[in-house]
């Protein structure tokens, strides 16, 4: 039986974790994790989700010398929690805060007092084959599928990525994350490269860029910032100097060169973008800046089968090798350039074939963050049950943009897309519902989606009976005149759009049925990729009046 201990540091008294700008040793946090171990109450399995990354890791140790294991969810909704108890009925829910809701028993995390800790601190040793945790993905099905991790296994794959960035024996780098413990990249980046690699960790999770630089700030060099390309491209917007870093870390979402040339710059630091799966772990990396090909893990190797191929014909890429216990199938398009490098394509189910071309929603989400003045954006696809009486499904995209007129960012793409990719409907918004890593999980994008077609589709007006505009237009039979309608049109569009159409040319214009004054009008729109708008104004099913509005030509633009 082969074990490996709980903490790979070399001294009790060295430094693991920063609480709030003060250091606490390896002694104490054994002591910690002893005390909880010993209170914990009965039940097989932990749903941990304390929210202080200190309170987390220790939860975890505790768990795991408490011979329980912990159950790590990519999301806490009401769903989840109870696809987590029919996994595992005897569940129950470790947490921190003051108004946990989660519907399991609840246990909340004690401010346990220290005993005295002057003698030697004993490290336990855990079994390599000991399932530390299960780790959930969503099934193809929609219904979570459990990865098991054993320690062997995150003992080996951790001290790999360690020994790769360069992180082995350096015993007084600190970790800072951005992203939560709780998921797969900030469990393996934050939690278990600071126990296996023997370095210290920060309790924090900074968010917003004033913490991002309070944290760095707050605890000595040599510092390890651990991102995520939505948070670093946040911190960089401003030219506010930043606190030195050592060490950068990204994963979760592709990144671009030019963010991470700006990282390395801004913070003094290599870059290095971290590949993996949840079921492989991380088995490859990159210095972005640098180069775009990925280099395996040592031991790692990448396999084509040609007869597990997709609906294109391409083989399947099979990790195996090394930490990998049994061999995987990755879902992402890889190209093998020798037989430890690669590119990524992408995910294959992002993969998007129209009118014969292919192409891959990372790379489009990839040109249209580049757009100069483009804060965030993500293209989507709908399924084929969601593309309602539509002959074709029409790629979409949302973005936030607030100083980018929608004929601007149009000409942008076309320059930098195909035109059979281009999005129909472009649709601005104000913000993106990223959780807490950056990703964007599909049925939240579906739901902006669905209320924002909800939003712009029907905007409603009223033209009041004593409305200037009706006197004595038609004494007796008053009806809205047509320049009333239209301006009406132009204002709510505006509005929807968060734009002016003042310079935009009207090139038709309908008036297909009266409208009374007080009647109930709604207006329709949409955006075409050339910019132009077509609206339809209607009371009940009743046409009222439809148009079209030009986009305005360069020469009209500048003289606005």
């Amino acid at each position: 039986m082969q074990t490996f201990p709980l903490v790979f540091h070399t001294s009790p008294d060295q430094t693991i974790a920063w609480r709030d700008g003060a250091s606490v040793s390896v002694r104490d946090f054994l002591a910690d994790v002893r005390a909880l171990a010993d209170a914990l109450p009965e039940g097989g399995h932990v749903f941990n989700v304390c929210t202080d990354r200190y309170r987390f890791t220790v939860s975890l140790c505790a768990t795991l010398v408490a011979g329980k294991t912990s159950l790590l969810p990519s999301t806490h909704t009401p769903e989840m929690v109870r696809a987590l108890a029919s996994f595992a009925p005897d569940a129950f829910c470790l947490h921190d805060s003051d108004d946990c809701a989660i519907d399991l028993p609840r246990f909340r995390y004690p401010e346990v007092a220290h005993v005295d800790v002057s003698g030697e601190a004993q490290v336990p040793h855990i079994d390599g084959a000991r399932v530390v945790a299960y780790v959930f993905t969503s099934g193809s099905t929609g219904v979570p599928v459990p990865h098991r991790k054993t320690w062997g296994f995150l003992v080996k794959n951790v001290r790999a990525a360690a020994d790769r960035l360069g992180l082995l024996g350096q015993a007084r780098a600190t970790l800072i994350g951005t992203v939560p413990p709780q998921h797969m990249y900030g469990f393996e980046s934050t939690v278990l490269l600071a126990l296996i690699g023997g370095l210290a960790f920060s309790n924090r999770q900074p968010f917003y860029p004033v913490d991002i630089r309070a944290e760095l700030d707050a605890v000595p060099e040599p510092r390890v910032l651990v991102s995520s390309p939505i948070h670093l491209r946040a911190l960089f917007a401003n030219d506010e100097a930043l606190p030195r870093a050592s060490l950068v870390l990204s994963a979760t979402a592709p990144l671009s060169e030019k963010l991470a040339l700006d990282a390395e710059a801004r913070l003094d630091a290599p870059l290095m973008e971290i590949y993996g799966s949840t079921e492989t772990g991380q088995i490859a990396t990159r210095r972005t800046a640098r180069t775009a090909a990925w280099e395996l893990f040592p031991d790692i190797a990448l396999t084509p089968r040609a007869d597990d191929a997709d609906d294109a014909g391409e083989p399947t890429m099979w990790a195996s090798g090394g930490h990998v216990e049994t061999p995987v199938p990755m879902g992402d398009a890889l190209e093998l350039i020798d037989e430890t490098h690669f590119l990524l394509h992408g995910r294959k189910a992002d993969l998007i074939n129209i009118a014969g071309k292919r192409t891959s929603l990372a790379y489009l989400n990839h040109q249209l963050n580049a757009v100069p003045g483009v804060v965030d954006g993500v293209f989507y696809m709908p399924d084929e049950t969601e593309a309602d009486s539509e002959p074709v499904r029409r790629l979409m995209a949302l973005v936030v943009a607030p100083r980018l007129a929608v004929a601007d960012l149009q000409r942008a793409l076309r320059e930098r897309i195909d035109a059979a990719f281009m999005p129909r409907p472009l649709l601005f918004v104000e913000t993106l519902p990223r959780n807490a890593t950056g990703k964007l999980p599909r049925d939240v994008l579906t739901q902006l989606i669905e209320q924002e077609r909800k939003r712009r589709a029907a905007l409603s007006f009223t033209v009041p009976p004593d409305h200037p505009a009706l006197a004595g237009h038609f004494p007796g039979h008053p009806i809205v005149p047509g320049v009333v309608l239209l301006d009406h049109a132009l204002d709510a569009i505006g509005a929807a759009l968060g734009t002016s159409v003042d310079a935009c040319r009207i090139e038709s214009a309908k008036f297909l049925s009266p409208a009374k004054p007080g009647e109930a009008l709604d207006i329709a729109y949409e955006t075409a990729a050339s910019g132009a708008i077509r609206f339809t104004i209607r009371a009940g099913a009743r046409a009222v009046a439809s148009g079209a509005l030009a986009a305005p030509s360069a020469g009209d633009a500048r003289a606005s």
